[in-house]
Parts: structure tokens; C-alpha cells; sequence
């Protein structure tokens, strides 16, 4: 069946996406990604590599602690049209594991079903290399998509197993993921913050800091951050995983202590009741 699909390593895209658009590797709390805009990206090479295919689906590989739900991004990426999100988990230092083995599996099954003549691998890592050898003996052309420089950042033997390599180059990246404004506290008077504090009715926190540290994080969530906890939303309740380990630690710091239970609930409601002041204005 003249069908592509599409495979992607989310850990390797946002490791080197975030070399190319900063210089170094960057965590994935300094990095903001547009999810239509990258999507768009993967189907455009898969027109372009495979012209004469229909796109069968994206899949997007990535970790998740062990036990816990989807993050907000994450649910954001799935609840896009032609994507299929694949879950492996994170280790104790947050290092993708299961992932290789998901992409493996998916490749070779496809090809065996002959469910698609294409395959476009977005990946670096050479555990995937006996997936796109056994999907090549099934008939199936594999098409490796790198960020510059890709021979310094895909395994060698990978580059000469595909059959073509195509390599993005930093202005692409830009496309679909930039680097979160650092946020400088001092920038911020107290009659600023007293100016967003009228906005919302009532106090949300007894500690005035704890507010103002809260309502700093939440002003300065992107457009796509914002979409993805309304998405998240949809079927899970409270602050997403990934924000809720920046809001704690920040509060907590703010105050040179550690958070009471009841400060902690205060702070998870003041940053749901704010986030949704924002998602009503958007």
C-alpha cells in the first residue's frame, strides 16, 4: 500500500533542536513547542521524500515517569489530527528508556503488515538500526531526518543504513520550537503585582509572595502552553506534572522554606484559577 509514516524520537529532536536554535543542550522546561507548526514540518518531508504516498500517521515517541499521566505537551501532541502518541517511561535521571524498542516494534510491524512502502525515522540512535534494517528486507524505503550537524549528533552506522538523509537546519527548527524568555523577578514591582492581583476576585493565597510568584509563572506561559493545559484538561484534572515542578519548587524558594500541605493547595488552586483567567481572554 503506496502509504508513509512517520517516526519520531522526541527525546532526539528536542535535545538537538534546542543545540541548534541555543548553541547547547537545553532542558525541556526552557523549551516551548508549537505542535501544529511541527507537525506541519514532518508532513512536508514526507511529501517531499515520499511524493507519491498518502501520510498513514505520526508517531511520536517519548517518556513519561513511571505511573504518571501523559504531561500537558504531551496530550497536546496527541490530540493532533494524524498523530499517535507512543509512551515510553523516564529513569530516576530523566532519561528516556523503552522509547528505541517502541519505534522498533511499530516499524517492523507496519512493514510486515505492508500497511506502508515509506518509513521517515526521525532519530539518532543506532538501537533503532535493526528496525530499519528488518522494515527494509519487508520492501520498505526508510528515510532518516537529522538536525545539523546530523553526523555529529546520529550514529554513523544508522546514517548508512537508511536509504536517504535529509537534515534540518537551524531556521527549521525556529519553525516549531524556541527558548522560554527567562523571567527576571526584579522586573516586577510590587505595584505591578498589585495591579494583577485586582484583576482576579479575592485573594488566591494568604501569602502575598506565594501569590505573586504564581501569578508570575502564569503570566509568562506561551500561547501553546496555555492550549496545551486546556487540552490536558479535557480529561485529567489539577496542574499538569511538568508546571507543578516548577510551580513548588519556585514558591518554596520564594519564602526560604518548605511548603505546608495547605500552602501547596493554594498554590495549585491560585494556578489553576489564573490559567483559566488567561484561557477566557485568549
Amino acid at each position: 500500500m503506496d502509504r508513509v509514516a512517520v517516526f519520531v524520537d522526541a527525546g532526539y529532536l528536542f535535545a538537538q533542536g534546542s543545540v541548534a536554535i541555543a548553541g547547547s543542550k537545553r532542558s525541556r522546561p526552557d523549551l516551548v513547542l508549537d505542535a501544529p507548526a511541527v507537525v506541519q514540518e514532518f508532513k512536508r518531508v514526507a511529501e517531499t521524500r515520499a511524493a507519491n504516498c498518502s501520510l498513514l500517521r505520526i508517531y511520536w515517541y517519548d517518556g513519561t515517569a513511571t505511573g504518571s499521566r501523559p504531561t500537558a505537551e504531551q496530550a497536546l501532541m496527541a490530540h493532533q489530527d494524524d498523530v499517535k502518541l507512543r509512551l515510553g517511561f523516564l529513569n530516576s535521571v530523566g532519561q528516556q528508556k523503552g522509547v528505541d524498542s517502541l519505534i522498533v516494534t511499530d516499524l517492523i510491524e507496519l512493514a510486515r503488515q505492508k500497511a506502508i512502502c515509506d518509513a521517515v525515522l526521525i532519530s539518532g540512535d543506532e538501537d533503532v538500526r535493526v528496525g530499519v534494517q528488518i522494515a527494509q528486507n519487508y520492501g520498505v524505503r526508510v528515510h532518516l531526518l537529522g538536525i545539523e550537524p546530523s553526523r555529529a549528533n546520529q550514529s554513523q552506522q544508522l546514517l548508512q543504513e537508511a536509504d536517504t538523509t535529509t537534515e534540518w537546519p537551524a531556521e527549521t527548527v525556529r519553525r516549531f520550537l524556541a527558548l522560554r524568555p527567562q523571567q527576571e523577578h526584579e522586573a516586577v514591582s510590587e505595584p505591578a503585582v498589585d495591579r494583577a492581583r485586582e484583576q482576579s476576585a479575592g485573594q488566591l493565597c494568604e501569602d502575598h509572595r506565594l501569590e505573586a510568584e504564581v501569578r508570575l509563572l502564569v503570566e509568562a506561559l506561551e500561547a501553546t502552553e496555555l492550549e496545551a493545559i486546556r487540552v490536558y484538561w479535557r480529561t485529567d484534572r489539577g496542574v499538569p506534572s511538568e508546571f507543578d515542578r516548577k510551580l513548588l519548587p519556585r514558591c518554596r524558594d520564594a519564602i526560604g522554606r518548605d511548603l505546608a500541605i495547605d500552602e501547596k493547595r493554594q498554590i495549585r488552586a491560585a494556578f489553576q484559577t489564573l490559567v483559566r483567567v488567561r484561557l477566557k481572554s485568549h
